[in-house]
């Protein structure tokens, strides 16, 4: 079996959409023992690569931010798809970074990873109080991350209308840390 074919369009995903995101799973490459041995890394970088599959992602996600005001992209490959959703959707991005990475913090949040621990941040001056905000990030694994960036959000006091990924990891259970958010997986494995 090849990597490509263990990923399928996600649920709810139907239409004309399916065959362009089957060539996007084609493109997702699996990288065995990375970070550390017995992970199975997958690099969207083939899929940012390709013109015709970043606008398919990009208008696959936007179609689902229902209204928001903003898309919040987690670091660092969500920064790109965000910004993709966002321009597509019509409205403004603003990045969750990697503790030390913003001369101004509104707030932080600190969490557990499969292998350590990190601190997201939330850039101060931009995400108001009652902002409506579509969360992206590219892979949907444990969900710590992305749990992370929700309540970093809700603390600031945004509405989070939903979580989009380009790949859930349906096997690590990561949708179930965002208790009842909708979240919107275009590809799963």
């Amino acid at each position: 079996m090849t990597a490509f074919e263990s990923i399928r369009v996600g649920p709810g995903i139907a239409g004309e959409s399916v065959d362009d995101l089957l060539r996007v799973a084609e493109l997702v490459r699996t990288v065995p023992d990375y970070p550390e041995p017995g992970v199975l890394f997958r690099d969207i970088t083939p899929v940012l690569a390709d013109g015709g599959s970043f606008a398919t992602v990009s208008t696959e996600l936007a179609a689902h931010t229902g209204g928001a005001d903003l898309v919040i992209g987690v670091e660092a490959r969500g920064f790109l798809l965000g910004a993709a959703v966002a321009l597509v959707a019509g409205v403004g991005t603003v990045p969750v970074r990697k503790a030390g990475k913003l001369p101004a913090v509104a707030a932080s949040r600190t969490y557990d990873l499969e292998y350590g621990r990190a601190t997201l941040e939330l850039p101060a001056g931009v995400v108001e109080p009652g902002a409506r905000v579509y969360v992206v990030d590219d892979v949907l694994a444990t969900g710590g991350t992305a749990a992370a960036a929700c309540a970093l959000l809700a603390d600031a006091g945004a509405e989070i209308v939903g979580f989009g990924t380009l790949l859930e990891l349906t096997a690590l259970n990561g949708r179930a840390q965002l208790g009842g958010l909708q979240v919107d997986a275009l590809l799963s494995a």
